[in-house]
């Protein structure tokens, strides 16, 4: 599995190696690879070096590979704004509701997924995402919509308002 970032910031965005340069932990995208070097401002850019892991029966990047790197990066851009309902410090994520993806041309080498929110409301963020390869030949694009959800607690930890005393 390729290494994660280490010490690199882009806008406000910590890269640590835990995360993978996300916010939060993603254990599926972990497990692919994927690293986020962009979220901020309803951008992102995720970077996977495709590997034989990746591969379909044709030795290019699986679609179910690409539809992940376009759903995530979408997703993150779309995280990177609060909904306009949002309360100050609300802690915020995206769930996908639908997705629309259009594949161009083969994957390899080392993929680039660029994401950007377009419109977002209260409760729904709009966007738009396509992968790039290392001669910055498009890939695949997509669009999608999604919601935007409060984050739940891990397992074990007091939601907001319940009984730890701190309010």
């Amino acid at each position: 599995m390729p290494e994660p970032p280490g010490n690199m910031e882009h806008g406000t965005l910590d890269m640590t190696e835990p995360q993978y340069g996300f916010p939060i932990p993603i254990p599926f995208v972990e497990s692919l690879g994927i690293r986020c070097t962009l979220m901020e401002g309803g951008r992102s850019e995720l970077v996977l070096p495709i590997e034989r892991q990746h591969h379909n029966g044709l030795n290019m990047a699986h679609g179910g590979v690409l539809m992940t790197l376009l759903d995530v990066g979408m997703a993150v851009a779309c995280r990177s704004l609060p909904p306009r309902s949002a309360a100050p410090g609300e802690d915020h994520g995206v769930v996908t509701i639908e997705m629309k993806t259009t594949f161009l041309s083969p994957g390899s080498g080392t993929l680039r997924s660029q994401g950007q929110c377009i419109h977002r409301t209260g409760s729904m963020a709009f966007a738009e995402a396509q992968i790039v390869d290392a001669e910055d030949r498009v890939v695949a694009r997509s669009s999608g919509t999604f919601k935007y959800v409060r984050r739940r607690p891990e397992a074990g930890q007091p939601q907001a308002g319940q009984g730890n005393g701190d309010g």
